[in-house]
Order: C-alpha cells, then sequence, then structure tokens
C-alpha cells in the first residue's frame, strides 16, 4: 500500500471570461462558496465566507492582493489566505448628525461582542486555467 494520498480532482468553477483581471467572482463548487480573484491573469481561490462574522467576501472591495470584508473591513491576502487586517467596528463619533443615546448603546454592545469574535486566515484552493475554464481543486 502506498503511503501517498490520493489527489482530488480539478473541478470547473468558471469561465475565465468572467473573472477579468483585478476582479473577484463568487462561485459555488461542491457546496462550498469560492471566492475567485484574478490578479494579473492568475486566478486564485479561497473561501467566500469572512472568518470574522460570515460575511461574503466577493461583496467587498479587490485592492491588488487585498480582499476586503464590506461588513467589519477584515482584509485577506488572497494569494495566501492570510489575515492582513483586522476587523473595525463603526465609530459612532465620526457620525454627521449626533446619534441618539440608546442607538449609542447598542453600537457600544455591538463593539464589545465584535471585540470577542477571533478572525482567522481564509483557506484556499488550488486553481488551474484550462483553456478557457478556471478549476478549482476541492
Amino acid at each position: 500500500m502506498s503511503n501517498q494520498t490520493k489527489q482530488h480532482p480539478f473541478i470547473d468553477a468558471s469561465d475565465v471570461k468572467d473573472v477579468p483581471s483585478g476582479k473577484m467572482k463568487h462561485v459555488e463548487v461542491q457546496e462550498e462558496e469560492i471566492l475567485l480573484a484574478n490578479l494579473d491573469g492568475k486566478v486564485y481561490a479561497l473561501c467566500d465566507r469572512c472568518s470574522h462574522m460570515n460575511a461574503p467576501l466577493s461583496m467587498g472591495t479587490l485592492n491588488g492582493k487585498v480582499v476586503t470584508c464590506a461588513m467589519h473591513g477584515a482584509r485577506f491576502d488572497v494569494t495566501t489566505g492570510k489575515k492582513v487586517g483586522e476587523p473595525m467596528a463603526a465609530d459612532p463619533s465620526k457620525f454627521p448628525e449626533p446619534i441618539p443615546e440608546s442607538l449609542q448603546k447598542v453600537f457600544a454592545r455591538s463593539a464589545e461582542i465584535m471585540s470577542k469574535v477571533k478572525t482567522y486566515d481564509q483557506p484556499t484552493y488550488e486553481t488551474m486555467v484550462d483553456e478557457n475554464k478556471v478549476k478549482v481543486r476541492m
């Protein structure tokens, strides 16, 4: 018996034209939510659910190789999945209008709860482009 582990096959995830350079795309492959990001023609894949509060990273922004979660601003390197920035809480003092005291308490409680939520590196997936298809190894 061999000690080598069997490699999982690559699975079609998207047409490469649907993930232009500098852009991201949400796909589902074998019931997994995947973020595809194209950086200068190389496509990377990572879990599309932010490890902080489960928001879809593909709804955030891509700046270079860093995706920023739209919900709380956690930042991840799409090439490695590594966390490069902690989430941020809303700062009511920066709002243009005074905030009612009851809402200030909600913000303070939310910030307290958020501070206890750990943010982890994102799982990544091996990718390849075969002709016009982006494929992901699950």
